[in-house]
């Protein structure tokens, strides 16, 4: 009886769907890149670009031993949509962008970007956003990217190109991560928190995107700026330091909140840093941000700067 109950067993754990892969931690270092390194589940994706002045060939002059290299201005990352640019591409492209480097579903990406700047950093954390987007939770994030893996004698340097062998990506869409006008509008008549991560004159509406059709902000929007997300190496700022930040602006952890930018891009950086780092996971990411808003001429911008 026994042996029939223990072949039983083993039948119902052979036919049992595999448990899902655990979510990765949001941020890694260089000790864990040279733990883990590039493999069969370990995926380092370089998404390096003139944003942080650097290009493929920057890459193929010295990167982390066994990554894969895709511009994230020129790769397919973003698109644009109803003349808008910035949008999240349709999700049969990214599969087939994703699929394409390597990466399948049962891939750890660590995604690196060149760590020179809050602008620069936000490469990964858009990349890092749609991976979540698309339903893959085994993603992180290399903290400083390559400036800090390079700062650190001990970490090697591969040379060269690389070509990927193709793998099939398949998405698990996750709409409810992505905001458009019409829900910053619903946002907005709740009470719900509106982060602007753009620079503080652009906020005011002293300045603007040259893509946007007017200056301002989305009303009622507080503003925390992209440069306080990042410290001066290009790493993140300590869970304390954005809490602080967030609750200077005004926003509580209890708050559902949007953020927005011009592109979506620096709003990453705040999606990222309000949910992956402190974890409050009620936010969501405009992506078509001030650039779509402004387009609309229905909606109201409030412009903050004193008219002299």
């Amino acid at each position: 009886m026994r042996k029939i109950l223990l072949a039983l067993a083993i039948a119902v754990l052979a036919t049992a769907p595999a448990a899902a892969a655990a979510p990765a931690a949001p941020l890694v270092d260089s000790a864990w890149i040279r733990a883990e390194g590039a493999g069969a589940e370990v995926v380092i994706l370089d998404v390096r670009n003139k944003l942080g002045g650097a290009s493929r060939a920057a890459f193929r002059r010295g990167h982390i031993p066994g990554s894969v290299y895709s511009d994230y201005l020129s790769g397919g990352w973003r698109t644009k949509a109803g003349g808008v640019p910035g949008q999240l591409p349709p999700v049969a492209d990214l599969e087939r962008l994703i699929g394409g480097l390597g990466i399948d579903n049962g891939s750890h990406v660590v995604i690196v970007s060149g760590g020179a700047s809050a602008l620069d950093v936000g490469s990964a954390t858009r990349v890092y956003w749609t991976f979540k987007v698309l339903g893959h939770d085994r993603v992180s994030i290399l903290d400083g990217g390559w400036r800090a893996y390079k700062a650190d004698p001990a970490n090697p340097v591969e040379t060269g190109a690389v070509a990927p062998s193709p793998k099939r990506f398949n998405a698990h869409f996750r709409p409810e991560m992505l905001a458009d006008s019409t829900a910053v509008q619903a946002a907005r008549k709740a009470g719900a928190a509106l982060i602007d991560m753009r620079p503080p004159p652009q906020y005011r509406g002293e300045k603007k995107h040259a893509l946007a059709k007017r200056a301002g902000t989305i009303p009622n929007a507080v503003n925390v700026p992209e440069s306080e997300i990042t410290a001066s190496d290009g790493r993140f700022v300590s869970a304390a330091r954005i809490g602080a930040l967030l609750a200077q602006a005004g926003v509580s952890a209890q708050d559902d909140a949007i953020a927005f930018c011009n592109t979506g891009h620096w709003a990453s950086l705040g999606w990222f840093a309000r949910s992956e780092i402190l974890g409050q996971k009620n936010v969501t990411l405009y992506d078509g941000s001030m650039v779509d808003w402004t387009a609309q001429d229905a909606l109201p911008v409030e412009v903050k700067a004193k008219v002299q």
